[in-house]
Formats: C-alpha cells, structure tokens, sequence
C-alpha cells in the first residue's frame, strides 16, 4: 500500500489567541487532504453529477501544534461501504514516521449523492478503485 500524505504548512491566521493551532483548522487540514486526493488521484469530477457530502466527522487532538510548523495528513479508510466512504486520518509534524505521535486524528464520512437530488449513489467505481489500490483499507461493507 503506497498511501497517501498531505501536506499542510500552517499559516499566520492558523494560530488562535492562545498560540496554537485553531481547532476548526484539523478539519480543515483533513478536509483538504481527503478531497485533493480523490480529485487529483482519485478522478472525482467536483463539477460532475456525483458529489461527496459530508456525513459526520470527528476530531480527538493530541498535542499542540502552531505556525510556523509543517503538518501532514495521513489519509486512509476506516470503512468502504456501497455508498459511503469514511476516511481514518491522522495529523502529523512533517516527516514523521507513519502514523507516529501524531498531533491529531480524526475520521470524515462522505455519502457520495447526486449533485440535483442529493440521493445516495454508489461510490463511484473510480474512486472505490483508487482507494482499494491506493489506500489502507481498515473494514468493507
């Protein structure tokens, strides 16, 4: 499994009053990482008839982190479902080793619907094939 990692540099504006990292900014990081790589590696079309919406998302944070550090994304799934997928991530300092003392970890479920009526459709087979050959998968349904 080859993986995937974002990188995610902090910025100025990403400190809040007490100096570190905003917390809405992990979901911005996780965020980020999950929809570059299923756009950039994983065909998904953000103007196409198929959108993934987000589901529910969860953020448990582990140490402090601030501008002007370099943070990654590791993206995996915890669980490929027929339309769903909900992604296993975790926030790291640059270079860290996998998946080790990361500042953050998190998980983000996408439904993938259709763009006019918002119904469920089945991940669509590009993606669900990136992911298979490209990510660590934890569970399928």
């Amino acid at each position: 499994m080859t993986g995937y990692r974002h990188p995610f540099p902090l910025r100025w504006n990403d400190n809040d009053q007490y100096g570190h990292m905003n917390n809405a900014v992990y979901y911005e990081a996780m965020d980020t990482a999950v929809n570059t790589w299923m756009v950039h590696r994983a065909g998904l079309e953000v103007s196409g008839p198929v959108i993934g919406v987000a589901r529910a998302s969860s953020c448990e944070f582990l140490a402090s982190a601030s501008f002007p550090e370099r943070l990654e994304v590791d993206v995996a799934v915890a669980r490929l479902g027929r339309t769903s997928i909900t992604w296993d991530l975790a926030v790291l300092r640059e270079g860290a080793p996998d998946r080790g003392e990361p500042v953050a970890l998190g998980t983000f479920t996408h439904v993938f619907v259709g763009r006019d009526d918002r119904r469920p459709v089945p991940v669509p087979e590009a993606i669900r094939s990136a992911v298979v050959e490209h990510l660590e998968v934890l569970a399928t349904a």
